[in-house]
Parts: C-alpha cells; sequence; structure tokens
C-alpha cells in the first residue's frame, strides 16, 4: 500500500510541476535565444531518433536520372533556399532568424554537426521522410501534403548533388522556365 502512495504522490507531484513551468512562463520559447544545453541535447536526440527510425523502412529508388536533378533543383530553389541556401552562401535572413538553425544543405554533410545519418541510403531516406512529412516545431513544412513521392525524391536527388555544385552550376540548374 505504501508504494502505491508513494507512486501517486509523485505522479501528482510530477503533474503539478509540469503544470506548473507550463503556465508560469518560465521557459522562454523566442526563437532569437537559445535552448540551454541539456534542453538542446534532448530535442536533436529525439528528434535525430525519431527520424532515424520513422524512416528505416524507407525504399530508396535510384536517384542517379538527370531529369530527377532537373526537376529537384527547381523545386529546391523555389521552396528550400531561403532557409537552407545555396552554393556560395553562409546565410540568409531566414536562417539568421531560425531557431533551432536550418542545416546549411550546401555544404558537406561532414560539416553538420551532431547529425549522424548513416550511409547515403539511410541518408537519403532521411531526406525523403523529412522532406514528405517536416518537423514540429522547427519551420521545416511537411512538402508531402502538396507534393507527390516522386517530386520528394526529386529534391533529394538534387539535395545529394548540392554540396558539390558551384553557384554557376546551381543558377543553371534551379532556371525555372
Amino acid at each position: 500500500m505504501k508504494i502505491v502512495k508513494l507512486i501517486l504522490l509523485l505522479a501528482v507531484l510530477g503533474i503539478g510541476g509540469g503544470a506548473t513551468v507550463m503556465y508560469s512562463g518560465i521557459i522562454n520559447v523566442a526563437a532569437d535565444e537559445p535552448h540551454s544545453d541539456l534542453v538542446y541535447w534532448l530535442l536533436a536526440e529525439t528528434r535525430e531518433n525519431s527520424i532515424k527510425i520513422a524512416a528505416q523502412n524507407i525504399e530508396v529508388p535510384d536517384l542517379s536520372d538527370p531529369e530527377l536533378l532537373l526537376t529537384g533543383g527547381a523545386d529546391y530553389e523555389f521552396m528550400c533556399a531561403t532557409c537552407h541556401l545555396k552554393p556560395g552562401q553562409s546565410e540568409s535572413d531566414m536562417s539568421l532568424g531560425l531557431y533551432p538553425a536550418p542545416p546549411n544543405l550546401a555544404v558537406s554533410n561532414d560539416n553538420h554537426k551532431d547529425h549522424e545519418h548513416g550511409d547515403a541510403k539511410q541518408a537519403a531516406g532521411q531526406s525523403f521522410w523529412v522532406i514528405k512529412h517536416g518537423i514540429k516545431a522547427s519551420g521545416m513544412p511537411a512538402w508531402g501534403k502538396t507534393h507527390d513521392d516522386q517530386r520528394i525524391w526529386a529534391m533529394v536527388a538534387f539535395i545529394k548533388r548540392l554540396p558539390k555544385l558551384t553557384p554557376e552550376q546551381y543558377q543553371i540548374l534551379t532556371a525555372i522556365d
């Protein structure tokens, strides 16, 4: 009986503590002030593990088709470049204003600190999942609501090649008719 009372007491204290945090305004949700290291780590680990598990059974198609590159390039320019940047660009008003900051996809994955994506197929599957489903409270929209899988795979194919593109090659591949 004592153990049940202890569990109930802990539950009441937990709910009370959670309500206190929720309604006190003690947690700053401003995008211009970073989380504490612990909160950032918890959120990053949760996000990365969620994506890895959700994407583990995605079948990755052949992404080497040049047509995918052209289709994905136009969509990237229109939908992604403002936040995720272009070759030769290190920041934008959007990339500076979002927290957490979106990754600069125009640079090699080696530079994306704290984001381990496994091998190329796993990374492609995870990119597909993120583009299709978005990420809550991050500014990353769920493009799967407006784009079919083929179009999303085209963006994945383009993003895979993006770090190797010069600004001039990028301009050619992203030109919209």
